[in-house]
């Protein structure tokens, strides 16, 4: 099926089974191999990529449901000579091990900085009136669908927390 979708500014045509994921169309179709294929059943966010603006696991979505749509994957966000904030602050703070979880946990903690700024509360969010203080419990509950197995977590609230206060840029 052809899918026309905007991937990290750029134009692409995709021609591809119906079945093909969008994580599948990414890294196998487009040569886009950043985002990583992990559980392959949406448990571990190593796929996540941001679609119109909001964070998904790329490998529960098929490719021709995005006909349209510009997705952001870790390599939309920053480069090696201009790192994003959060890559830079994900470097400073040591906020990964293996390295495998990683484009997945920017991709979401980028989507999540944003939603939090837009008012959007959590289910740990104390006064949903209000705009959510990036708590390390709500940046946790927030990122609950990334995890690490090597278990960097403080490092990695330390980055995301850093870059939402505005004390990494």
């Amino acid at each position: 099926m052809k899918t026309e979708l905007t991937i990290n500014g750029a134009g692409h045509s995709l021609d591809a089974d119906t079945r093909t994921t969008l994580l599948d169309a990414l890294r196998n179709h487009l040569g886009l191999t950043g985002t990583k294929k992990g559980c392959d059943h949406g448990q571990c966010g190593a796929c996540t990529v941001i679609v119109n603006g909001r964070r998904i696991n790329s490998c529960l979505t098929l490719a021709c449901m995005h006909d349209g749509d510009e997705v952001t994957t870790i390599e939309g966000l920053g480069s090696a000579a201009d790192l994003s904030a959060l890559q830079k602050a994900f470097i400073e703070h040591d906020g990964f091990q293996c390295g495998y979880c990683t484009p997945g946990q920017i991709c979401s903690a980028t989507a999540m900085i944003e939603e939090a700024k837009a008012g959007w509360p959590s289910h740990v969010t104390n006064d949903v009136a209000s705009e959510p203080d990036l708590t390390d419990a709500e940046i946790a509950e927030r990122m609950s669908g990334n995890l690490c197995r090597c278990s960097a977590y403080p490092n990695i609230v330390d980055a995301i927390r850093g870059v939402a206060r505005g004390d990494s840029k």
